[in-house]
């Protein structure tokens, strides 16, 4: 059965990616874009929505989202994308079918007992690539 929800830790999966972590080498945002890109196309070819948070530097946690896109969190000064990733989870985990994306552990096992999946950014390569195949 398909996850209703994508939750993805944005960072987590640049820095595991080694081509998205030479573009944000480069320059960050370059490498913000070409993940939310392809995660929209996810989103596009399955279905299932998409919600990615980076760690930001603002006084207050931003987010965006355009009707039919995915939604897009950015963390305020002094407070990780972990700490909102697993507040999401907390909060819908028990009411949708979550899968959350990163390669940090203790996210995973927290995510986890909060009733959602998780993948590793590397499962995340692999579940974009199948749905591009399909």
């Amino acid at each position: 059965m398909q996850p209703q929800y994508l939750i993805v830790d944005g960072h987590s999966v640049i820095f595991a990616w080694p081509e998205l972590r030479e573009m944000h080498q480069r320059r960050t945002a370059l490498a913000r874009e070409a993940l939310v890109r392809k995660l929209r196309d996810y989103q596009d070819w399955t279905g299932v929505r998409v919600v990615v948070v980076f760690d930001g530097r603002g006084a207050a946690v931003d987010a965006s989202a355009d009707p039919g896109e995915i939604q897009i969190f950015y963390s305020r000064a002094g407070q990780t994308a972990d700490s909102i990733v697993e507040r999401l989870a907390s909060k819908y985990g028990s009411e949708f079918r979550l899968l959350v994306a990163t390669s940090d552990y203790l996210e995973q096992e927290t995510a986890a007992a909060c009733g959602a999946e998780c993948i590793s950014a590397e499962g995340l390569r692999g579940l974009l690539d199948e749905a591009r195949s399909r």
